[in-house]
Parts: structure tokens; sequence; C-alpha cells
């Protein structure tokens, strides 16, 4: 029952995090409401990361980097 909710969850954030990467790329879309709900939900799991990873001129790879993470963390937990 844990298990497959803990594994619902990070899949949730898998795919939300998934479009707030490719939201990114489109202005129309990062100033809907439905992209800021999301920043708000999605940026403070960037953040800590994006302090840590420096950027390579305009490419940030934080949401790789938060996607890894959250595979590392379902391949650990066997999920």
């Amino acid at each position: 029952m844990i298990k497959g909710l803990l594994s619902l969850l990070i899949n949730l954030l898998i795919i939300l995090v998934l479009v707030h990467a490719i939201g990114s790329w489109f202005p129309q879309v990062r100033e809907s409401g439905f992209y800021k709900k999301l920043d708000a939900l999605i940026e403070p799991l960037l953040r800590p990361i994006r302090s840590i990873l420096p950027t390579y001129g305009n490419v940030d790879f934080s949401p790789l980097v938060l996607l890894l993470i959250l595979y590392l963390i379902k391949h650990l937990l066997r999920l």
C-alpha cells in the first residue's frame, strides 16, 4: 500500500518535472496560471540543485538531475 502510493507520487513528480522543463521553453506557457502553480511546486525541488550545479550557457541541467534523483530513489526503494 505504502509502496504503491510512494511509487505513484514519484511517477507524478517525474511527469510534473518533464512538463515544467518542456513548458519553460515556451513564453506563452510560462505566463499561464497552470505553469505558475506548477513552478511554485517544482522550483523548490530544483533550487538546491541549481545552487550546486552551474549552468552551461543558457542550458539548465537541474531538471535532468532531479529526474535522475527521482529514478534513483525508485530504483533503490525497488518501487
